[in-house]
């Protein structure tokens, strides 16, 4: 029923995916984004630390400028989506999601499916970005300023096209994320954050799955806008959430460095970012060149997306 990619579980595919085209009442209001200037763009490192996830090489681009959302999407603003829109995510339609299990009673665990692999991963009837832990635990709510879950591609893209946006490719979300800092692991440079005394984003401390520290302030999401910005003044682009991006996820190789590009639903789709559940002992995948994917109608308690608007669009 279930499997285990990295750190992110999935769902098998769709035959008929939903449509993408919610109606829309109003135009929605847009929070302020950044911009981020063009010019000379990496991706990928040859510091590869999980060759399998296809991190290598070091590629240069050219890239256009554009804006960006200064944190990801927030509870309060998919909110507003869906309240103009009327839209049902996808699990909702399905019915249930992946839950962290550290987020559920034991009760709750012994009654629900794990995920081959991952037993820290649940799978809960009724959890949604509106009941992250499911519509029966009222202990995790939704909160109007933390990024929202539980939200599939499927939903992100639905959602950029309300709001006059879309997904970036993985090359403008590296490009963004390195805050013009050139070939550096993390967007504030390449000190390691660690479990003593260095917190600069929203990780896991201790030992996973068993004991989680809190020493950055979090044990599941912290807030969109929190820590420190990088140097295009955007927040969380690496930890507290797996982003969403438009492409396809495919390994690369060093004799084939290309990426397929304008993902349909029929494919694994390519996230960056890493989220509060990393940490390197596990998951190693909180820099920037780190890569995961997952099919388009998968959903998580540590999925979520930002958007980004070519130039063109009014701001």
């Amino acid at each position: 029923m279930t499997d285990f990619t990295c750190c992110t579980p999935k769902r098998p595919l769709e035959s008929e995916p939903k449509s993408l085209c919610p109606h829309s009442s109003s135009p929605p209001e847009r929070p302020a984004s950044q911009f981020i200037p063009g010019g000379e763009s990496l991706t990928g490192t040859n510091r590869p630390q999980l060759s399998v996830d296809g991190e290598a090489p070091l590629r240069k681009h050219q890239t256009e400028p554009f804006r960006m959302d200064a944190c990801a999407v927030t509870n309060s603003r998919f909110a507003a989506f869906v309240d103009d829109t009327g839209y049902e995510t996808d699990a909702q339609r399905i019915g249930n999601s992946f839950v962290f299990a550290g987020l559920l009673s034991n009760a709750t665990i012994k009654q629900t499916a794990s995920v081959s692999g991952a037993p820290w991963w649940r799978l809960v009837d009724g959890a949604c970005w509106k009941a992250p832990a499911g519509e029966h635990n009222q202990k995790h709510v939704p909160l109007p300023d933390h990024p929202v879950v539980h939200v599939s591609w499927n939903d992100a893209q639905a959602f950029a096209s309300w709001a006059g946006g879309r997904l970036p490719t993985e090359t403008e979300w590296e490009h963004a994320a390195r805050g013009g800092l050139g070939d550096v692991h993390f967007p504030w440079g390449d000190r390691e954050p660690n479990d003593c005394d260095h917190f600069p984003c929203n990780i896991w401390q201790g030992r996973f799955p068993q004991s989680n520290l809190n020493l950055d302030g979090y044990y599941t999401t912290a807030p969109a806008r929190s820590f420190e910005p990088n140097g295009y003044g955007l927040y969380n682009m690496v930890g507290n959430v797996w982003e969403w991006t438009a492409q396809r996820f495919t390994a690369l190789s060093p004799g084939r460095p290309s990426i397929v590009a304008n993902a349909g639903p029929e494919d694994c789709i390519l996230l960056k970012g890493g989220s509060f559940l990393c940490h390197v002992s596990y998951c190693y995948r909180y820099r920037i060149a780190a890569r995961t994917g997952n099919t388009p109608d998968s959903t998580t308690s540590h999925q979520g997306f930002r958007l980004v608007y070519d130039q063109h669009v009014a701001v």
